[in-house]
């Protein structure tokens, strides 16, 4: 038993080691748009730390969902949080499982790419939105009377780009339409829809997102809107940006380089593509030219020897 145990361990540090070479070449490679997506969050993130200083409290939009939806309050409006904690950190677990486990049918640091590019495209369309109409906070700590409603006048430039972070990220006020929740949640869903293998959890995550929209709405942190905003926004952005992107390499397939997949691919492809040609005679065309260029030369040797008297 110990013996196979050392064994098995064994096995699984060299798989991780091996992987950990992989990806290293690949983010070696890969690193500028990693970066650049990494950054982006920061800068969404004050952006929404700046809409808070033109936040003005008010009465509260009529909702369908806060009619239809009733209120969590401050005391259970943790569960929507929880939620999508678990969403997000179940999600970053499974795109490093290539790490570990012998199915592999991504690169952990080409899936992130095509995440961050569609974090991105949905947060500045976002943050967009957000600025061109400042609506009166439907959460707990953005109504009237509330002391974190509306921000004092910075200081300082630093205290702005600090953004408080977590504390001014939690209790931010203003920017409402659409919700980043969601943004998230849906790209880590449509995600795992596309690379993921298992069927149940595919199901299970849709049901989560679900979930996580009303629950958004009963805990009052965005009006109806701003949830179902996202949920179409985030799809056609999704839908649009996954055509565009390279796609990934299958691993399942057995691809043999890790850093040029595709070219190599699309060349064992178009070399099977024209061997069949020659197999099925559909390259008729082709022998025609061979034999009329044979045809022309032995002409061409028979009328050099007859002007030559031979």
């Amino acid at each position: 038993m110990t013996l196979y145990v050392a064994r098995e361990a064994s096995k699984l540090w060299k798989r991780f080691c091996k992987e950990v070479s992989i990806e290293i070449l690949l983010l070696a490679e890969k690193w500028k748009l990693l970066l650049a997506g990494l950054i982006f969050q920061y800068i969404h993130g004050l952006a929404a730390r700046g809409v808070h200083y033109f936040h003005r409290p008010g009465p509260t939009l009529q909702d369908a969902g806060f009619f239809l939806l009733p209120e969590l309050g401050k005391e259970r409006a943790y569960i929507s949080e929880t939620v999508f904690t678990f969403v997000f950190f179940s999600f970053v677990l499974w795109t490093f499982h290539p790490f570990i486990f012998k199915s592999k049918k991504i690169y952990t640091v080409l899936l992130w790419r095509r995440v961050l590019a569609f974090l991105v495209a949905s947060q500045f369309l976002r943050i967009i939105t957000f600025y061109s109409t400042q609506l009166p906070g439907p959460n707990y700590h953005c109504r009237e009377g509330s002391p974190l409603a509306t921000l004092p006048r910075p200081g300082s430039v630093l205290e702005v780009l600090l953004i408080n972070f977590p504390r001014g990220v939690i209790y931010g006020c203003g920017d409402l339409i659409f919700s980043s929740h969601m943004i998230f949640t849906l790209v880590f869903v449509l995600t795992y829809q596309k690379y993921g293998t298992r069927r149940d959890i595919k199901l299970l995550a849709w049901l989560t997102a679900a979930t996580q929209s009303l629950l958004i709405i009963a805990s009052r942190k965005h009006y109806t809107v701003d949830v179902v905003v996202a949920w179409y926004t985030v799809n056609l952005v999704v839908f649009f940006l996954d055509k565009k992107l390279p796609e990934l390499p299958d691993r399942m397939n057995g691809t043999p380089s890790p850093l040029l997949p595709l070219v190599t691919k699309d060349k064992d492809s178009r070399t099977k593509e024209e061997h069949h040609k020659l197999l099925n005679g559909n390259s008729g065309d082709t022998v025609d030219r061979v034999n009329g260029k044979i045809s022309e030369d032995a002409n061409s040797v028979h009328s050099d020897t007859t002007s030559n008297g031979t």
